[in-house]
């Protein structure tokens, strides 16, 4: 490829890293959706939002800043929820606080199914990624990626999207 003026392309090094995580990447979460699709009917995108609830107060959280811990528009968790909600994994209510947020509710069907999901998830993440990298390794990887959010995410002060 010409050099474009002013472009800063990537070096060989650069280019193979760059490569190989954007395929890792891709592979990784289509094995990991695949393994919750196969054995539970749920996507990876669902496991998410269960685990993001069954960490707060009373399993709940509002819908907004739900959407800001996944990273993920309002539109796609909003989408999302409903097909859960039809599923009884998860119950949406106007808040109590403010009468203006929604607020979106494991219950306790949807807790029963995280629970047993689980083990099928972290086992899938063990086998694809932390058992294939060094402990250093796979630390360094944490670090680069919270750098990248870090650069990339609009921090909200009521978002919460580190574990």
């Amino acid at each position: 490829m010409a050099e474009a003026p002013g472009s800063l392309w990537l070096d060989a090094d650069q280019q193979r890293s760059w490569r190989a995580f954007a395929v890792g990447v891709t592979l990784l979460l289509d094995r990991l959706d695949a393994d919750l699709q196969t054995a539970f009917d749920l996507s990876l995108t669902e496991y998410e939002i269960m685990v993001r609830l069954s960490e707060r107060p009373q399993r709940s959280m509002r819908m907004a800043q739900l959407a800001d811990a996944l990273a993920h528009s309002r539109s796609r968790v909003t989408h999302t929820v409903a097909r859960m909600e039809k599923a009884r994994l998860v119950d949406r209510a106007i808040s109590p606080d403010d009468g203006r947020g929604i607020l979106c509710t494991l219950t306790d069907r949807g807790y029963d199914l995280l629970v047993e999901a689980a083990p099928v998830h972290v086992r899938g993440v063990r086998d694809c990624l932390v058992d294939v990298a060094s402990r250093e390794d796979f630390a360094a990887l944490g670090r680069v990626m919270n750098a990248v959010a870090d650069r990339l995410i609009v921090r909200h002060p009521e978002a919460d999207l580190r574990p």
